[in-house]
């Protein structure tokens, strides 16, 4: 039977064969932790720089820097052997990838009328299989599942070997104390298929009995990808209110939390959530004391490390 997403990712980086690159180093900021109580019942949590610690804070579809690009295309390409289905252009076999890659990226980019507008990552994965496809391209259904599964798992490996990951400190925790103590939660973030586990893999590299699925039910994440639309669309904050009724929370009952000032809090406030900026690592937080002094940005709380959430309770 085929791995689930979340089995390959945890069984991809198992493999001695494969190199990954680290996780980023974290860096204080200079802050002082701004807590008090508020009348909450539940959080939505950003993921990345906020969950999760990724270089540049956040998702990217190509690294700033061309040869790490060119290097996962690479990696791609010998991982789910695509070499022989692919056009014999001059040029090494990841410039022939990446101009696949761009074409659809900006084919999807320009799709629909969201003013900030998402692409689902296996949705150009799609429209290269397909291309390699009508040149006698297969694979494993056995081994990888269905068409869509497998761009998915693609999209993953891809996106792994651009950009490392890991948790911030005591994030698993947080969200098992949280989860303890009887309040929901749930993701309100820009993230694509493979988030949900990509977080959960880095929930268990704190604590291997981490269960995400039990701290944060599918039906409470809400990720700029299957909405197309991110941060800050009101799109997607409305599809959080909507998920959060479902579940008897008003907004004025719910924190979020994140890292970006314009992105993550100032739509929510907007929408009668409560805040929580994360100012816990220099290269996630996008914030200046200007923006902080203004009563449409400013937030309900600053917390400088993640368990600091704890005493925001009432």
């Amino acid at each position: 039977m085929p791995l689930t997403l979340e089995q390959y990712i945890e069984r991809i980086h198992e493999r001695p064969d494969l190199v990954w690159p680290a996780a980023p180093r974290i860096e204080p900021v200079k802050a002082r932790p701004a807590l008090r109580k508020l009348p909450i019942r539940g959080v939505m949590w950003t993921v990345y720089g906020t969950l999760v610690a990724i270089p540049q804070g956040e998702l990217l579809f190509e690294h700033p820097q061309d040869f790490v690009t060119e290097a996962a295309l690479d990696k791609v390409i010998k991982e789910f052997k695509m070499w022989h289905s692919m056009s014999r252009k001059p040029g090494a076999p990841s410039a022939y990838l990446r101009e696949l890659f761009r074409k659809a990226l900006q084919m999807l980019q320009l799709s629909g009328t969201e003013r900030y507008p998402e692409v689902p990552a296996e949705r150009i994965w799609d429209d290269i299989v397909k291309k390699l496809q009508q040149k006698e391209y297969t694979f494993d259904v056995a081994i990888y599942g269905s068409l869509g599964d497998y761009v998915q798992k693609i999209a993953y490996f891809y996106h792994a070997s651009i950009q490392g990951v890991g948790p911030y400190p005591q994030a698993a925790a947080t969200l098992r104390e949280l989860h303890r103590r009887g309040l929901a939660q749930g993701l309100l973030a820009d993230g694509q298929c493979f988030t949900p586990g990509q977080l959960q893999r880095c929930l268990r590299l704190e604590d291997p009995q981490a269960a995400l699925d039990e701290w944060v039910p599918p039906s409470l994440r809400i990720l700029s990808a299957e909405k197309r639309a991110k941060k800050p669309s009101e799109t997607l904050f409305r599809a959080a209110l909507q998920a959060l009724a479902r579940h008897g929370l008003e907004p004025s009952q719910v924190l979020h939390v994140g890292s970006h000032l314009t992105r993550d809090i100032a739509p929510a406030k907007r929408l009668g959530f409560r805040t929580a900026l994360f100012a816990g690592d220099r290269h996630s937080l996008v914030a200046t004391p200007e923006q902080l002094k203004d009563p449409a940005l400013r937030p309900d709380a600053l917390i400088t490390e993640l368990p600091q959430v704890l005493e925001l309770l009432p």
